[in-house]
């Protein structure tokens, strides 16, 4: 049955200047019918209709890097003792939690199968709508080997290794097979893995363009490239990435690079401004988060002054799951206007996913996925942080989460 929602501000996710006093029409297809000013809203005699009291209206929002496989504080050696079963309900329930955070549409980047991706398309769980890359591919020794001292593999659901220029393309073949949305590659290392570091390369810039060919042999298929330190953020944008994910080390000369490219950024600022705990961390990983934090700031700071296309990403997982919408308030404190914050976690993040044309923005004849709010985020951008404020959530116009009994 059509829907209408009645007097709220809305904020079309379009980067559009808010509408006070807004309707929304969702249609029985669960497709936006209309979204705009009360004054022009047709009349839908049969609707059942929502009163919003002046609540924000917003597009639901995104989350492009995700491990619903991780959790915080555990470390990997505990994988090896879990419950298959068990984690499996554990991660419907981070889908669940993550949806009621506001956010509609997730892309995993590395750790979890298709599999949850059917069971959500189906209705077996609630949860986002949902893109994963199965696994990450890494080199022997890099941020993707999850080896322990005696050899064991750790985490064998997460990464996927290769050495040479023919194993990276099998291994984006094998990744495209087991139905990946999108390539994960690291061309650095990183924080949390104990090999290496994130100055140090991964994966070669003849490796990188292999799968880079490979994924757009495959249906233009993008490839996620988590690059932390300068050099592999230059390999990985040479050779064509989609997207560079966290790029702490960018430098203005990069950022040329990306602009011209058209290349996304995904900062993952959440893992920036994560407090800082040697009790509660590995000793390498506090060491390195400690030296990157503030060259991370600045650089993603002025990578939002250069104008870098941004795209929400927070590494939940290694921050705490469904608290995602809280990277707004990181990117609003290195530079970013509210609106424009909100702008890359709807239609920016949509664009990136390749869903822009019905997804990411309230707009009449896309998918009606919306959230409403208490508060005005572009007075105080940390209200949409707090999923207590995300009081309505809805996918394709069904209603999942409603706090205040808005619908009845």
């Amino acid at each position: 049955m059509t829907a209408r929602y009645e007097h709220a501000v809305l904020i079309d996710g379009t980067g559009a200047a808010p509408v006070p006093d807004a309707v929304l029409v969702v249609d029985d297809d669960g497709l936006v019918a209309y979204a705009g000013p009360a004054a022009a809203a047709p009349p839908t005699p049969m609707a059942t209709t929502a009163d919003l009291a002046g609540r924000t209206l917003l597009p639901g929002f995104f989350d492009c890097h995700v491990h619903l496989c991780m959790t915080p504080g555990r470390p990997l050696i505990a994988g090896l003792a879990a419950d298959s079963t068990v984690e499996t309900f554990e991660i419907a329930d981070r889908l669940r939690a993550t949806l009621h955070a506001g956010v509609t549409t997730v892309r995993d980047l590395g750790g979890i199968p298709v599999g949850y991706r059917t069971a959500i398309d189906r209705g077996l769980i609630d949860g986002p709508r949902l893109q994963v890359a199965v696994k990450v591919i890494g080199h022997t020794g890099g941020h993707a080997d999850c080896s322990l001292p005696g050899g064991m593999d750790a985490a064998p659901h997460l990464g996927e290794i290769a050495d040479t220029v023919d194993e990276a393309r099998i291994a984006a073949r094998r990744m495209l097979r087991a139905g990946a949305d999108v390539v994960k590659v690291c061309a650095t290392g990183g924080m949390g893995s104990p090999h290496d570091d994130p100055d140090d390369e991964g994966l070669t810039y003849d490796e990188l363009s292999a799968v880079v060919d490979e994924a757009a042999r495959h249906r233009g298929k993008p490839v996620a490239a988590h690059a932390q330190g300068t050099v592999g953020i230059r390999t990985a944008l040479r050779a064509g990435v989609t997207s560079i994910e966290h790029g702490y080390g960018l430098t203005d000369e990069l950022c040329d690079l990306a602009l011209e490219q058209g290349t996304f950024l995904v900062p993952t600022l959440s893992t920036v401004f994560a407090p800082l705990d040697p009790a509660a961390m590995a000793e390498h990983h506090f060491r390195k988060k400690s030296r990157w934090s503030g060259i991370s700031k600045e650089n993603i700071a002025h990578a939002i002054d250069r104008g870098v296309p941004i795209a929400l990403g927070t590494d939940a997982g290694v921050v705490p799951h469904a608290r995602n919408l809280l990277e707004l308030s990181h990117l609003v404190e290195l530079g970013m206007a509210p609106l424009e914050a909100i702008t890359a976690g709807t239609l920016n993040a949509a664009r990136l996913l390749g869903v822009d044309a019905r997804l990411g923005s309230l707009e009449t004849g896309k998918t009606a996925d919306f959230v409403v709010v208490d508060g005005d985020p572009l007075r105080d951008i940390a209200v949409l942080g707090r999923p207590e404020n995300v009081v309505l959530v809805a996918r394709s116009g069904q209603v999942r989460k409603d706090l205040a009994g808005l619908c009845g």
